[in-house]
């Protein structure tokens, strides 16, 4: 049950505002596939939540390339996920009812991703939703991406809210990671194909989409 005292709602953004993580991983997929990495589709599952210039720092220590490039490598997988989402970007599942219903409770909401300002711009202006949000925090610039927990800390103290008193939505393992260090209350929305396993029970509250948050916050 999510506790009454609860304040202010922490939204990630990939795999909870937008279905942007398969994009993420068909991207990362075809960019390090063309630098001659013998990845499968499913060894990009091991980096989902992390910042990009961490995916590919990851992989760069695994499999080293010649003429290593960190950003001009994540700056191609960028791309591919901006264009995307200017395209073909959709809500998710509850999302505008998620937020509306956030509001009405008086209820802050917040953006705390490790996508940088050019994805979150992307993000915002196709699904219409920046006016949602009292305060948005991006790892773009922070020492640590997460599961480093201070992309939450920040947009708690943005917001003016305890970290305590603040809800976080994730969907990935690793952002997961980061609310609880920060000591927030967490709803996980794990991916379906993830549903079953046993590592989602340290979140507090699980659900299949946000059409469930209107109900959890109401304590139904």
């Amino acid at each position: 049950m999510i506790p009454s005292t609860i304040q202010a709602v922490i939204f990630d953004m990939d795999g909870v505002l937008i279905d942007s993580e398969p994009v993420w991983q068909q991207a990362e997929y075809e960019v390090l596939r063309d630098l001659g990495l013998p990845l499968q589709r499913k060894d990009i599952l091991e980096t989902v939540g992390l910042r990009i210039d961490q995916v590919v720092d990851y992989w760069y220590r695994r499999m080293p390339w010649d003429n290593y490039d960190n950003g001009a490598v994540a700056a191609q997988i960028v791309d591919r996920v901006i264009a995307y989402i200017k395209k073909e970007g959709a809500p998710m599942a509850g999302v505008l009812d998620a937020l509306a219903c956030c509001k009405a409770r008086g209820l802050k909401v917040g953006l705390a991703t490790s996508s940088s300002w050019t994805i979150i711009d992307a993000v915002l202006d196709k699904l219409e939703i920046r006016h949602c949000f009292d305060a948005m925090e991006s790892a773009e610039h922070l020492a640590y991406g997460k599961p480093h927990p201070e992309v939450y800390l920040n947009c708690a103290a943005k917001l003016g809210v305890p970290a305590r008193l603040c809800l976080a939505i994730e969907d990935s393992f690793n952002g997961l990671i980061a609310a609880r260090a920060a000591t927030m209350h967490t709803l996980a929305i794990p991916p379906a194909h993830e549903r079953g396993q046993p590592r989602w029970v340290i979140a507090h509250e699980r659900a299949e989409t946000l059409t469930e948050l209107p109900a959890l916050l109401a304590g139904d």
